[in-house]
């Protein structure tokens, strides 16, 4: 794959990746279907999660995840959820934007927290299986 279809590849996942702010309001809209609630959720949980698929020091598989897995994921969620919820939410995501980055601690530290415990969950997985 050449630099320039990398970049390409890139810019298109970055301008995917701004949508996850209006998947996450989306997520807490109740006119959401519960199905795209779901998708939603997982996206962004993933997208923000230190923990990824393929870890980014692997050359090249290392950001497939970034490029490919959460773009797919982001894509899917948007289709989802209906058009006049996704504008809805947009316009509130440019709104909180201009009044400065949103900070969601509590989230933010049920994910690690989630992550913690499903690594603790697979470590004893592994130990009973061998020991």
């Amino acid at each position: 794959m050449s630099k320039s279809n990398l970049s390409k590849l890139k810019s298109y996942a970055r301008k995917l990746k701004q949508n996850l702010f209006v998947l996450y309001l989306s997520y807490r809209d109740n006119r959401t279907p519960w199905y795209a609630k779901v998708v939603a959720i997982c996206v962004v949980a993933y997208a923000f999660s230190p923990i990824d698929l393929i870890p980014d020091f692997i050359p090249v598989l290392g950001y497939l995840d970034d490029l490919i897995i959460v773009p797919i994921g982001i894509s899917l969620a948007l289709k989802l959820i209906p058009s006049h919820i996704i504008e809805d939410n947009r316009e509130k995501a440019e709104e909180i934007k201009k009044n400065g980055k949103p900070k969601n601690w509590f989230v933010g530290i049920l994910f690690i927290l989630i992550w913690v415990l499903l690594a603790v969950w697979i470590c004893k997985l592994v130990l009973q299986a061998f020991f």
